[in-house]
């Protein structure tokens, strides 16, 4: 074992797919002789050469489309988008070839492009560098979608994703980038749990509560706290958002019988709903009160002085675990 940033752990996943594959490839904007905005592929054009990675003019569209290409001819991109906010100008390619072409072509062609975006809030960015948009992509069918929170799933998940024959877009929280944690770098992928299954990451008895991202660090915070007032919470961090593994999250809410979600996005259509909603349909009967969401406002990400009142925080996850309790809640509820 190797203790290790995330960031660090996710050069190395890069690191040993170029070196087992000469069919990866890494494209994007500034990834080469700079290493990136934050360095994540700092070293790797020196190491594999600027045919394998891949310094890219800026327009990600292009960026995309010509990953799409690519893998028609049977190489693996992985795709650097520099930003999050940095993506819509390829989401017409995401969603409408990327997502489509196994499907449309009956599984003849493949698209196993990894999709690699720093992602949310929480690092005082500035307009359009600290957005969500995961909830698009959950919302297209053909692609799967996950999102890491710690450095050993930073490297295991990123070699699945850029192992797998379906496209991934691999949501990489920033604020994490610096986070340290052991990473096993000898693991075969083989081994290691499917990207799909969600973990469950503290054990507990009266509320889950359910996560993924940063936001994890934030529920187990939470946790530690509720504990001195005698309360146990459950922490399940999701890991894949499309698909959900909704099976470890429905047997963590038949044993709790109450559930609340929280991601930074905003609250309307967002991962939270389809997730309550799920868990509604499976474990009605279960359920001793209603489930409650703790998100992100329905606002456009606001500016840098202002996003700790954007983003959930202990306070607002403990408010929630109160009142599903039954306790008096000193926080008004959201509800636009």
């Amino acid at each position: 074992m190797t203790e290790m940033t995330m960031g660090k752990a996710l050069t190395a996943a890069m690191r040993r797919a170029l070196a087992d594959d000469d069919k990866t490839l890494v494209m994007g904007e500034d990834i080469g002789r700079l290493g990136g905005v934050f360095r994540i592929t700092d070293g790797l054009q020196s190491d594999f050469g600027p045919r394998r990675v891949v310094d890219t003019p800026l327009a990600e569209s292009g960026i995309v489309g010509t990953a799409v290409g690519l893998a028609f001819r049977g190489f693996r991109p992985i795709v650097e988008i520099q930003f999050d906010g940095f993506v819509y100008p390829a989401f017409d390619q995401i969603v409408s070839q990327v997502a489509k072409l196994h499907y449309r072509t009956q599984g003849r062609v493949k698209m196993p492009i990894t999709i690699r975006i720093p992602w949310a809030g929480g690092v005082g960015a500035a307009e359009h560098h600290s957005e969500s948009p995961e909830a698009y992509f959950v919302h297209t069918a053909g692609l799967r979608v996950v999102a890491v929170s710690n450095p050993q799933d930073a490297y295991t998940m990123l070699r699945q994703a850029i192992a797998s024959d379906d496209p991934v877009v691999f949501f990489e929280p920033k604020r994490l980038y610096h986070a340290k944690g052991e990473v096993d770098l000898d693991a075969d992928i083989a081994d290691a749990a499917p990207m799909g299954l969600a973990r469950v990451v503290r054990e507990g008895t009266d509320v889950t509560v359910v996560t993924y991202g940063a936001q994890v660090t934030t529920a187990l915070d939470a946790a530690l706290a509720a504990e001195d007032e005698g309360i146990s919470l459950e922490v399940i961090d999701l890991r894949s958002l499309s698909p959900v593994d909704y099976g470890t999250v429905a047997a963590s809410v038949r044993r709790t019988g109450r559930v609340v979600v929280t991601h930074e996005a905003a609250r309307e259509a967002g991962v939270g709903a389809e997730v309550i909603a799920s868990i509604t349909e499976k474990c009605f009967h279960y359920l001793e009160s209603p489930p409650l969401r703790v998100t992100g406002h329905d606002i456009p990400y606001p500016p840098a002085k202002l996003e700790q009142h954007h983003l959930p925080d202990l306070d607002r996850i403990l408010d929630a675990v109160d009142r599903v309790l039954g306790r008096p809640s000193g926080v008004p509820e959201v509800t636009a």
